[in-house]
């Protein structure tokens, strides 16, 4: 291994740790730069033994998978909201469901965890432990079966062609 590969082993993740730190410090004054780069060349050196490898692919299938979480959190919060307001004259089908996983990249996985817990209407999951299933409790599911295809088509199957 080079020792420019082990000085950054996931030069994106640097050059993202780096932005994120900027924008939270607002600022970009030759102190929080240093400190910047000190988060931003350390983190992934840190966590380089223990990260799982995965390759994101099509990253216009990535930019499309973003722009439909932003929409979704948007929608299913007016949603939520309207739910929460009629309470009294329409009772939400809340309830536990399996959903079978096609997806086995465990980067893949864990951005379907947090999709499912940064979008309202489900609020909370779990992962089986091989994998193959996912857990959710979800706010309004009148229809379980279309509840699943609809969570397969519209978060997993983007992420299996970005992951696999």
């Amino acid at each position: 291994m080079t020792f420019l590969r082990r000085l950054l082993p996931s030069p994106a993740l640097s050059v993202a740790l780096l932005a994120i730190w900027l924008l939270l410090a607002r600022s970009a004054s030759a102190g929080q730069l240093v400190l910047g780069l000190i988060v931003a060349i350390g983190v992934p050196v840190l966590v380089s033994s223990f990260w799982p490898p995965s390759r994101a692919r099509h990253p216009f299938a990535i930019l499309r998978y973003t722009l439909l979480i932003c929409g979704d959190v948007v929608h299913s919060n007016l949603v939520v909201a309207w739910g929460v307001v009629r309470w009294r004259w329409h009772r939400p089908a809340h309830r536990f469901v399996v959903i079978p996983l096609d997806l086995r990249d465990p980067v893949g996985l864990a951005v379907l965890s947090m999709v499912t817990t940064v979008v309202p209407g489900t609020v909370w999951s779990e992962l089986a432990v091989d994998r193959s299933a996912m857990l959710l409790h979800v706010w309004d599911a009148p229809d379980e079966a279309d509840f699943v295809a609809r969570f397969k088509a519209r978060y997993e199957a983007p992420l299996r062609e970005i992951f696999e």
